[in-house]
């Protein structure tokens, strides 16, 4: 169909500026047009179709509902073919003398049979048609059609249901399924008019029973479409920001600000699609068999706290609110768990009682982490929890931001942006899945989506810096939910340096070794540019649809690259003590460390490491062991001697535990710090508390070398295999360029315990010396770096060559 332009009367529009009156400009322009399109079929059709013809308003014409400029629907039914000839020059007269009277005419030629057999391929007409009502011409055509049409309707009536739904979630899709657009569509948009023409649709087809969008949101919308129609002086609908300007001046606006004026757009625009969603579900779901019996089995999932109806949560016990604030905290973590919706009188209820509770990091986390978070989230969200929860979030709500690149309300983007990270977890696009296997190597992703939450919400003060307000908020929001130091640390890292690898990509050469060296000192650990990499994947994305283009994706993955590498060459160049500035920190046993190690421990872990240096250093080995969020850890400081790391390795995968990452770095007294996570996958250490002395023991007499880590190895159970899809190539790449003074070797491969034994064994038996160790092992991939010697000095060619052999075989 296409738009129609009537130029409406200079006093209709001159009343509707002074009153906002939209009703009456939508009665009077129907009249308008139904006086031209009567005088028009008198004067052409009428003469020649004395019976047999009738012409009939549908679709928003049929309803009354003409905007300014909307367009014109007209059906013509007939009891005949007209295809011939003499029949179409009529018609043609017909049209001709609309458009001559400024109309531009959408028009359609059916008999009534057509119009009572559902066609898949023209469901816009059956659509239409429930909206009809007679024009001029045979009465006794419209109403042979208002005989046939409801006992149509009672025998398909469900399937056009559903095909109207299905004609709407593509264009929800189109709109990412969001009302937060910052210069939005108020036709098609989700909350759009479009949106209130559907439950009106699937109440005329009684497919649902949902609550309509209030009267209120309805009226809005359409003095907001009539006041575009007016100044565009055509069929625009795009709320754009020079006529958001323009709606707050009108006095029957309110005379807002712009930015409140678009937080009750959004409010009432999300009213609407809330509707429209509720009354798309319940015609999806009725008569479909697999449908309903797939809901049935989630039911399965209540349990004592809330009931699971039609995929809506419900408290199963309303009144424990009061007694129980923390009901709250699990009810967003059932939906984050699940995937599935509160029901409304639940939500409304945990709303009005949210601020009794009370969240803590742990709750956070254990929402976060779950599979669905973003849904839970976004439902915490729209009921208001989220910024009773995190009061900084209220700053950013429904915030508009002028920026042309920017598609969405900051709010949003933020939102946005955790999807676009949930969404790369299971992407199988080929180029993403670099980006995929990189957030597999994360250990705590819960970190990004909490920064991401919070890494715009300075643009509430300040668009030119507002890093520095985003990074105050989200301490602010970190201390009180009591997080701890290093989760701190990482989350202020990633608000504060966000947007960095966008900067070095817009205004840096990513070829000039400069531009790594500049990244390298601002990220200053390989952990902190994985999590950069990924936010910077994820704020990009989130800009609009489309923005992260192949070509940006491969600009921000080389400049990845190139800063992994110059950080990779750090990790032996760049020692403490080598400069004043760390002379003075290093004042004992972490001098000749890298740099890396001040960078990625806490103060409090220093001190640590400093007293089991100093117990080492009398008893020749000294062990910290315990457990933290789920993963035990260990230190260990040793006097250096030749197969150390190899036999620490050994001893810990022989007790059948797997490790995570390691760390091996020796200063310049002799003296070795290793540093191991590890998993207990049989839960041999929580099971059997005197297992851990044992182990304890076994680390010591491992470092002491009284104990072969063979014997230890050959008691470990066989692990089970993952699969062939999990398979990871295995890589041994050599570089003789990244350290004056040692060889760099990298190792890339399939997981399996005792591999990292192996390989540092493997080592020490081709007469090498380790001098850092950095290890990183996640979803079955492990990750190496070793910065080794031959005699205190670096390999040279053959027997670099010799051990790159030795470990290929060992991982393949």
């Amino acid at each position: 169909m296409t738009t129609a332009a009537m130029p409406p009367s200079d006093p209709s529009r001159e009343e509707f500026l002074a009153s906002g009156d939209a009703a009456g400009v939508l009665a009077r322009r129907t009249s308008e047009v139904d006086q031209a399109v009567l005088r028009a079929f008198e004067e052409t059709l009428a003469v020649l179709y004395r019976s047999g013809l009738a012409a009939i308003a549908v679709g928003g014409y049929g309803r009354r509902e003409l905007f300014p400029y909307s367009d014109v629907d007209v059906l013509l039914l007939t009891s005949k073919d007209l295809s011939g000839e003499g029949d179409r020059a009529a018609i043609s007269c017909f049209v001709q003398r609309l458009w001559d009277a400024g109309l531009r005419l959408s028009h359609s030629v059916h008999t009534v049979e057509e119009c009572t057999t559902l066609n898949v391929q023209n469901i816009e007409l059956m659509v239409s048609l429930l909206d009809m009502r007679p024009l001029a011409g045979d009465a006794r055509m419209f109403e042979d059609l208002s005989i046939r049409f409801p006992k149509f309707l009672r025998e398909e009536g469900r399937i056009l249901a559903r095909h109207i739904c299905r004609l709407a979630r593509p264009r929800h899709d189109r709109f990412q399924n969001t009302v937060y657009h910052l210069e939005p569509d108020i036709k098609e948009c989700p909350g759009g008019i479009r949106d209130v023409h559907l439950t009106h649709w699937l109440e005329r087809l009684r497919a649902a029973v949902a609550q309509a969008p209030p009267e209120e949101a309805i009226q809005f919308l359409g003095r907001l479409r009539c006041l575009l129609h007016y100044r565009a002086g055509r069929d625009s609908n795009r709320l754009s920001f020079e006529m958001q300007e323009e709606a707050v001046a009108l006095e029957f606006f309110g005379r807002h600000t712009p930015a409140d004026f678009m937080r009750e757009y959004y409010s009432r625009a999300l009213t609407i699609h809330r509707a429209a969603v509720a009354a798309m579900e319940q015609a999806e779901d009725t008569g479909s068999n697999l449908l309903s019996q797939f809901r049935a089995w989630r039911s399965r999932l209540s349990n004592a706290d809330f009931s699971v109806v039609r995929e809506q949560v419900h408290l199963k016990n309303p009144m424990q609110m009061e007694a129980d604030p923390g009901l709250a905290l699990r009810f967003y973590q059932f939906i984050a768990r699940h995937g599935l919706k509160p029901a409304p009188e639940s939500e409304a209820r945990i709303a009005r009682s949210a601020s009794r509770a009370t969240p803590r990091w742990e709750d956070a986390v254990a929402l976060l982490r779950q599979p669905h978070a973003l849904e839970a989230l976004r439902a915490m969200h729209s009921s208001g929890v989220l910024k009773t929860w995190l009061p900084e979030w209220a700053r950013i709500e429904c915030l508009v931001v002028r920026d042309f690149h920017h598609r969405y309300t900051v709010d949003e983007h933020s939102l946005v942006a955790i999807g676009e990270l949930a969404a790369l977890g299971g992407s199988t696009q080929p180029e993403k899945l670099r980006f995929r296997q990189v957030i597999e190597e994360v250990e705590q992703p819960e970190l990004l989506s909490f920064a991401l939450l919070f890494h715009d919400t300075g643009k509430s003060v300040s668009m030119t810096d507002h890093v520095v307000e985003s990074e105050r908020l989200a301490s602010q929001a970190l201390e009180r939910l009591g997080a701890p130091a290093d989760s701190r640390r990482a989350i202020l890292f990633l608000v504060r340096h966000h947007g960095d690898l966008s900067l070095a990509m817009s205004t840096r050469d990513p070829a000039d070794p400069a531009t790594s060296q500049w990244l390298a000192r601002r990220v200053e650990t390989i952990e902190n540019l994985r999590l950069l990499l990924l936010i910077s994947y994820a704020d990009s994305s989130a800009v609009h649809p489309g923005s992260m283009t192949a070509w940006r994706m491969e600009q921000l993955w080389r400049i990845y690259v190139e800063a992994y590498s110059e950080l990779t060459r750090a990790l032996d160049i760049e020692r403490i003590g080598d400069q004043t500035g760390d002379a003075v920190e290093a004042s004992g046993f972490e001098a000749g460390f890298p740099t890396r190690y001040l960078r990625t421990q806490t103060p409090e872990a220093i001190e640590a490491h400093r007293a089991l240096h100093e117990a080492a250093a009398r008893r020749g080995v000294a062990v910290d062991l315990h457990k933290r969020e789920g993963v035990w850890r260990l230190a260990l400081a040793a006097r250096d001697r030749a197969g150390l790391f190899a036999s620490l390795c050994g001893a810990i995968s022989g007790f059948g535990l797997n490790i995570l990452k390691a760390e091996a770095f020796t200063n310049r007294r002799g003296m070795v710090l290793d540093m191991f996570a590890f998993s207990d996958p049989n839960r041999n250490l929580d099971l059997n508390p005197p297992e851990v002395e044992r182990f304890r023991a076994t680390l010591e007499r491992a470092a002491l070398g009284k104990v072969d880590p063979v014997e230890l190895l050959k008691r470990r159970p066989k692990p089970k295999l993952p699969s062939r899809g999990a398979h990871v190539a295995g890589v041994v790449s050599i570089n003789q360029r990244a350290s004056e003074s040692a060889t760099l070797v990298e190792v890339t491969a399939q997981d399996r315990p005792g591999l990292l034994y192996d390989i540092s064994r493997t080592i020490s038996e081709a007469g090498c010396g380790i001098d850092v160790v950095l290890v990183d092992t996640e979803a079955h991939k492990a990750l190496d770096v070793f910065y080794i010697t031959a005699n205190g000095k670096k390999l040279d060619e053959a027997k670099a060559a010799a051990l790159r052999g030795k470990l290929l075989a060992v991982i393949q």
